[in-house]
């Protein structure tokens, strides 16, 4: 017994020297890509900058996701496992992240206009991500009805992702009205020479995709250890520790716009977008990793138990998209989906009951359209800017 707190104590003790580099350098990593997707939405569309940035953030969650899928065929539990990860980290980053954006940028308005913020309003271009996590949630809808993940339900995935990626590729780019407000790194990129300024930009990009590539693992494992021995069960850590650290460059990176204010719509469609990220490429990729793990083509079966973790997270999805319909999001918003996300983690056993209470508001709100008390503002914005900018009429 004395030998194996030994053991943990001393693993614990490697695995804190080596966070000491890893965690600088993935918030290195996080503020490179930050100035990178900032200055290039300036020459591109924002959200194609911020699509391409969510790929570069969430390849610690795919290369965890793939090594789950890829040991599920010859695991115990393998498959709950799988929907545990993914279903996980969808749920934290609305959860937690959309306040955590709310709430940064909350904080810093009143310190800086000493009055409080009521919500936060969306331009008129991120109706394109709003629709976007409206259809990869809906396609979904049938496969967690349907009970299993074929690479059919894969290819289609990718197929709405594709789609959504055409459509953000055809939005014109921000107009720089005043670089002098930009912070000091998009401020000389975005006054560069042209060939300089894409060198710069797909540098940060790269070499923010590279620090996270090699610091990833390390600090995710050196982390792993720490909860280890802290007595951290397996199912949790793959539910939620594991997605939290993940997901920690894009926490930064959207911290980093919300505590400006008016970068905060900005910092809550990078969630928007990883979140669309996660269920149609993240998702989409488990098939087939499980298919050559297990030297066949066979479908991904959930059980009961699965889909109940399934529908809570389309449950909040649906529920947390309905909230930014009317493009905007408010403090009492950002609290609820705080306090019922909070709720189902801390107590696991009221996921029926927190799935329930989504579903609900989500009903609500969807009567609040039907009666016209509240606009579906997303959905005609979107309807607009398909018209001008993807079929050429406006």
């Amino acid at each position: 017994m004395v030998k194996l707190a030994s053991g943990a104590a001393v693993a614990a003790k490697g695995g804190a020297w080596t966070a000491l580099w890893t965690f600088p350098s993935i918030i290195g990593s996080a503020l490179m890509l930050a100035w990178a997707a900032e200055s290039a939405q300036f020459f591109i569309s924002q959200g194609l900058s911020l699509a391409i940035l969510a790929w570069v953030q969430t390849l610690p969650e795919f290369a965890v996701e793939a090594v789950i899928a890829w040991e599920a065929p010859r695991t115990p539990h393998g498959i709950a496992l799988i929907s545990a990860n993914f279903t996980g980290a969808i749920r934290l980053l609305i959860g937690l992240g959309w306040p955590m954006i709310y709430a940064t940028a909350a904080l810093f308005h009143r310190r800086k206009h000493r009055r409080p913020m009521n919500a936060i309003h969306l331009e008129k271009e991120h109706s394109v991500e709003v629709v976007g996590l409206l259809a990869s949630m809906a396609t979904f809808v049938v496969i967690a009805a349907k009970g299993t993940l074929t690479i059919w339900d894969g290819l289609i995935l990718m197929a709405v992702y594709g789609l959504y990626m055409a459509v953000l590729n055809k939005i014109p780019p921000k107009e720089v009205e005043s670089p002098e407000e930009e912070e000091w790194p998009v401020r000389h990129i975005i006054v560069m020479p042209k060939v300089r300024r894409v060198l710069t930009i797909t540098g940060l990009f790269a070499g923010g995709a590279v620090v996270i590539y090699f610091a990833a693992d390390p600090f995710l494992h050196s982390l792993l250890i720490l909860a280890a021995s802290l007595g951290v069960s397996q199912y949790v850590f793959v539910q939620w520790v594991a997605p939290f650290l993940s997901e920690f460059p894009e926490k930064v990176s959207a911290l980093y716009w919300a505590r400006k204010v008016t970068g905060a719509p900005m910092a809550l469609m990078n969630m928007v977008s990883s979140n669309i990220n996660q269920w149609t490429m993240l998702a989409g990729m488990i098939p087939f990793v499980f298919a050559l793990s297990a030297g066949h083509i066979s479908p991904i079966v959930f059980d009961p138990e699965q889909r109940m973790e399934l529908a809570l997270t389309l449950a909040q999805s649906a529920f947390a998209m309905s909230l930014l319909v009317n493009m905007s999001f408010a403090w009492h918003e950002a609290l609820v989906l705080f306090v019922l996300w909070l709720a189902q983690f801390v107590f696991p056993a009221l996921r029926e009951e927190v799935t329930l209470l989504y579903l609900a508001w989500f009903l609500f709100e969807l009567l609040c359209w039907l009666i016209r008390y509240r606009k579906p503002v997303a959905f005609s914005e979107f309807g607009r800017l398909f018209k001008a900018r993807v079929l050429g009429r406006g």
